[in-house]
């Protein structure tokens, strides 16, 4: 049967698995595999695997488990190995990165923030600070047929939002980075125009999240921070 793999530790890693079940219906049990300097913790994978809710959640809560005694590396829902021997293997063999990036993660922890702005308050701005937006405005609503110009004031408006969100999301997320370890950006959403992952020392947790309170209060209500952490650092593995 196919092995399911969830993290890899070091070989001295507090393995507390009590409690937990793997994933599957019905739930997999929890194993470990090692090797003289890591440790794979694992499962039979169902031939059937899919993202269902009871399955993610078994597969966070062996993550958390593990990061709550030290460094873990995540792995993502779905990594599957042909077999215990292959990954045992594969711990061999990749055992130096393995090694090297559990060092790097010791005592840290991974918070992600997005940000997002209501969009009447920055239409507001835009058509306050640009002359030429202003008077597209004027004029279409004075001439509800000009088509030209009201395709020149869309394409205006939509230029104006992503230049000053991408200003924005630059100036955040460098106000921030001071306070972490590591930065890594990912793709903004339909809904936030800035989405980053911040590798935090885990005693500079708390001053981590005041950090991004203060930056949150000097954006003012207009914008909306969504801090979420600790979580399992993907972003940095």
């Amino acid at each position: 049967m196919s092995t399911y793999v969830y993290a890899i530790t070091a070989a001295d890693h507090p393995l507390r698995l009590d409690g937990l079940s793997g994933i599957g219906n019905p739930a997999s049990d929890l194993r470990t595999l090692k090797t003289s300097e890591l440790s794979a913790v694992v499962s039979d994978s169902p031939p059937d695997l899919r993202a269902k809710r009871r399955d993610l959640v078994a597969h966070q809560s062996v993550l958390e488990r593990l990061m709550a005694d030290g460094a873990a590396l995540p792995m993502r829902f779905g990594l599957v190995g042909p077999d215990d021997d292959q990954v045992r293997a594969a711990l061999d063999q990749g055992k130096d990165g393995y090694t090297a990036r559990l060092s790097e993660l010791d005592g840290r922890l991974e918070y992600n923030l997005k940000v997002s702005r209501d969009e009447e308050s920055l239409l507001r701005e835009i058509l306050s600070e640009s002359s030429e937006a202003r008077r597209l405005s004027e004029y279409t609503r004075q001439n509800p047929g000009a088509q030209d110009q009201k395709m020149a004031l869309g394409e205006l408006v939509s230029h104006e939002v992503q230049a000053r969100q991408e200003a924005a999301g630059r100036e955040v997320a460098a106000a921030l980075a001071t306070a972490a370890e590591r930065v890594s950006e990912g793709e903004p959403t339909k809904t936030h125009f800035l989405n980053v992952s911040y590798l935090v020392r885990r005693d500079k947790a708390s001053a981590f999240s005041q950090a991004v309170h203060e930056e949150a209060e000097r954006r003012g209500d207009e914008y909306t921070f969504a801090l979420n952490g600790p979580l399992p650092p993907y972003s940095f593995v």
